[in-house]
Order: structure tokens, then C-alpha cells, then sequence
């Protein structure tokens, strides 16, 4: 009989606690959302088909009402994994400002319909390179407006005949761009990349330095060695300051982004992150969000001519 009553005690617990637990989640989820979870079956991609990036843009129109607007979803209604690259036709300046309508003069843009929960500072430091120019405008414009960011395009040119030290024209550009806005984030571009699928984020990990451009077709969609930060990197003024910027003694192609990597692991609190790499995708097994190369001019210029005293390449490719 002790036995009996004891168990009768324990299911009692029991059962009070489930109770608990459930109202618990009703509660902090609300009943739409706990029951969804169970009825809905999760949503299949299929990875094997690209999409055009300008496809459902049209569906983002002007809010009638920008005081009532609401926050935009935490994930975009439009993403749709990879992405159509072609560079067989260049485009004209008038067809990429035409095809983003709601970009404003400068390069930024904000969504019609929803208040973005991020803002993110896009720089591309370049030099005579306006056919890559336009593809990567072309290209990157609707990428970044899938993902419902509030965003600006700063490009950052050398001219001369010196040669071409990107970090210092990056540094130029983070001053210009902190300027402007409190960016959540900066994203240090390639003017050569161009991203092929709409779910890498160009958002800022809140804790340490990002590589957007893990998985580059020229490498065969794998890193060339694993310490790898070029092509595309993405990281919060914070790290920026603790950085202490980029260093500004690297003349011609390559060498900062090796030091930017170095200079982040010497700080205690600062590691390298790269963007998710389990993307399925039908070039090879898994793959992060590839770039491809490229090249026109809906964005801030910045002409800096004092600076001088993922992801597929185009078969031109301008040196």
C-alpha cells in the first residue's frame, strides 16, 4: 500500500511538472508557433536549380505608411539558395540603376516594406577595373536586398601609376563609412567576387571576425590554406578598433590579409569564424556560399588620389 501511494505521488509530480513545462513554452512561444512546429514538415530545397538574383524583388514595394512599418523577418520570405552567374553580357550603367529602383544616390538602400535589422558597409578598394565594376554591381545590389539589409556600396579607387595597396585604401574607406552611419557591420570586398548564393549573409558574427569567402570556384570551392582571409571578410567596428585598422605597408596583390588574420589572433578575445560551409550544393557535396569574379557604378565613389604617394572568375580577367 506505501508502495502504491508513493508511485501515485510520483506520477502526481510528475504530471504538475509537464503541466508546468507546457504552459511554460505556450507562454514564451505562443500556441500557433508550438503546435506549427509539430505539424509543419521542414521545407526542402532543391540545390540542384539556380535562380535568377532579381527574382521576387518585386515582391519588396513601398510601405503606404512608414510609421507603421514593421521590423522585417528575421529570415528573408525570398532567399532561395544558389544563384545564376553569367558574365557573357557586361551591363550598362543605366540597366543596374534601372533593375534597383529603390537604390538611392550613393549606393544605399534600405528596404521599402520593413524596418532591416541590420546594417552593413560593403567597401571595395579597386583600381582601373570598371568591367568588374559592373558585374559586381549588377550582381551584389539585388544579393544584398534578398536579405532585407540596409546597406551602402562605398567604393574606394587608387589612381596613379603607384602601386596598389589595398589595406590603406580600406582603412580610408571604414573613416569615410563610420561617418555616415553606425554600421553593424563592414564587409571588406573583392571588386573581383561575386556571391553566388543568397543564404551567406553579409552580417557581421557578434563575437569575432568572419570569412565570407570560404568556398571560391577558382579554388575548386575549398580554401587554399586554412588560414585563408582574403576575397571577402566581414567584422563589426569593434573589431575593426581592436585591430587597430589594417596595416598600411603591404604594396601590390596579397600579404594584408595573411597580416589582418595574424593581428586578429593576437588579440585574447578575437578568433577567425568563416561562413557556414553545409550549404548543399550541386557543384561539389557541401559548399559554404561560393563568390565569383568580377566588375559599374551605383555606389559612392571615394577617389582617393593621395592613397598612392563566394566566388567565379570571367575568362577576361582585367589585371
Amino acid at each position: 500500500m506505501f508502495v502504491s501511494r508513493m508511485e501515485n505521488h510520483c506520477f502526481l509530480l510528475f504530471v504538475f511538472v509537464f503541466q508546468a513545462i507546457f504552459i511554460l513554452i505556450l507562454y514564451r512561444s505562443g500556441p500557433s508557433n508550438v503546435f506549427r512546429r509539430f505539424l509543419e514538415s521542414p521545407r526542402v530545397v532543391d540545390y540542384s536549380k539556380r535562380r535568377d538574383v532579381y527574382t521576387n524583388l518585386s515582391l519588396f514595394t513601398r510601405a503606404p505608411n512608414e510609421d507603421t512599418m514593421p521590423y522585417c523577418s528575421a529570415q528573408s520570405p525570398i532567399l532561395v539558395g544558389p544563384l545564376t552567374i553569367t558574365f557573357r553580357v557586361l551591363p550598362s550603367e543605366r540597366t543596374i540603376m534601372e533593375r534597383n529602383r529603390f537604390v538611392q544616390s550613393g549606393g544605399h538602400y534600405r528596404p521599402p516594406h520593413c524596418f532591416a535589422r541590420y546594417k552593413s558597409a560593403i567597401l571595395v578598394a579597386y583600381r582601373n577595373q570598371e568591367k568588374y565594376l559592373r558585374h559586381l554591381l549588377y550582381y551584389i545590389h539585388p544579393f544584398l536586398q534578398r536579405q532585407q539589409l540596409s546597406y551602402t556600396i562605398y567604393l574606394i579607387q587608387q589612381v596613379g601609376p603607384g602601386s596598389f595597396n589595398r589595406a590603406k585604401l580600406l582603412n580610408v574607406g571604414v573613416r569615410e563609412a563610420m561617418k555616415d552611419e553606425e554600421w553593424d557591420c563592414l564587409v571588406l570586398h573583392d571588386i573581383d567576387l561575386v556571391p553566388e548564393n543568397d543564404y551567406n549573409l553579409y552580417i557581421c558574427d557578434e563575437y569575432y571576425p568572419k570569412h565570407m569567402a570560404s568556398a571560391m570556384d577558382k579554388f575548386q570551392y575549398t580554401l587554399p590554406y586554412n588560414s585563408f582571409f582574403g576575397g571577402v571578410s566581414a567584422l563589426t567596428p569593434e573589431h575593426y578598433m581592436k585591430m587597430n585598422g589594417f596595416p598600411n605597408t603591404y604594396w601590390g596583390d596579397g600579404g594584408e590579409n595573411d597580416d589582418i588574420a595574424t593581428s586578429t589572433r593576437r588579440y585574447k578575445h578575437l578568433q577567425l569564424t568563416s561562413a557556414s560551409t553545409d550549404i548543399d550544393s550541386p557543384k561539389k557535396g557541401k559548399e559554404s556560399a561560393s563568390l565569383t569574379n568580377k566588375k559599374d557604378s551605383l555606389s559612392r565613389n571615394e577617389n582617393s588620389p593621395d592613397i598612392t604617394s563566394p566566388w567565379t572568375l570571367p575568362s577576361d580577367r582585367l589585371q
